[in-house]
């Protein structure tokens, strides 16, 4: 599986004991983790101006990840302007999946496939890695 990380997703996983932490250290265990320099400069960009103590987390969260260089904006899908880079930076990485917190965007896609990247937030990730084995049962 490769799992492609929202720059919401980026945030939270940099935040000092985030649950969303604690999931990401189980994904890179099971996962190819992968996101763009767009999703990066976006969590950087939020993170600088409301929790700049988590910098360092985050500067080094990054040495996990497979950064994608480039995003395909001829998507099968009409999407916020913002939003493209996102779905088209999956799509150029072969994500399998799109994790992503942002209800208000994506949420209405969560659990569909657009051009081979599955559109889940993180309770549902968690759910199918369980059925797959690669997870104990816990809540997020």
């Amino acid at each position: 599986m490769r799992i492609f990380l929202d720059a919401n997703i980026l945030f939270a996983a940099a935040l000092p004991k985030s649950q969303t932490g604690v999931f990401f250290a189980e994904l890179r265990e099971h996962c190819v983790v992968v996101t763009s320099t767009y999703a990066i400069e976006e969590a950087r960009r939020n993170l600088t101006e409301k929790r700049p103590d988590a910098l360092p987390d985050f500067e080094r969260l990054l040495t996990y990840i497979e950064i994608i260089t480039i995003t395909i904006t001829s998507l099968d899908i009409v999407l916020p302007p913002k939003d493209i880079p996102i779905l088209g930076g999956a799509v150029a990485g072969n994500a399998t999946h799109l994790l992503t917190g942002d209800k208000k965007d994506f949420g209405v896609l969560w659990g569909k496939t657009i051009q081979g990247v599955k559109i889940v937030s993180p309770q549902i990730l968690f759910d199918d890695l369980v059925k797959k084995g690669l997870l104990k049962k816990i809540r997020l």
